[in-house]
């Protein structure tokens, strides 16, 4: 997008934030305050609000297609906090907690 804001769209949140935060409004990880500031940006800007169908779409197909097995907790806190890194890197925003595991397994 060119704009830092979209056109028509009355909220202070950036089109990049938005698309970073993406993934953590669709796992419902962000406060109640946030999730209603990225939701009404999201239906005011049609780009951001394709992004948010298509990953919507993914994160569905996704459940349907590995919904019967259930990761270890281990590799979702591993997952959330490879996301939460991703999300702070790429929308230059931070973020408030970070879960990180590490374990060493001998064989």
């Amino acid at each position: 997008m060119s704009e830092d804001y979209c056109a028509g769209a009355d909220d202070k949140v950036r089109c990049e934030e938005a698309l970073a935060d993406i993934y953590l409004l669709l796992d419902k990880e962000c406060s109640a305050e946030r999730d209603a500031a990225l939701r009404k940006h999201i239906e005011d800007c049609p780009p951001c609000l394709e992004e948010y169908g298509i990953d919507e779409h993914i994160k569905q197909l996704l459940a349907r297609k590995c919904g019967g097995d259930h990761a270890p907790d281990d590799l979702k806190s591993r997952l959330r906090a490879s996301i939460r890194q991703t999300v702070q890197t790429k929308g230059s925003i931070t973020i408030e907690r970070t879960e990180v595991k590490v374990e060493q397994t001998f064989e």
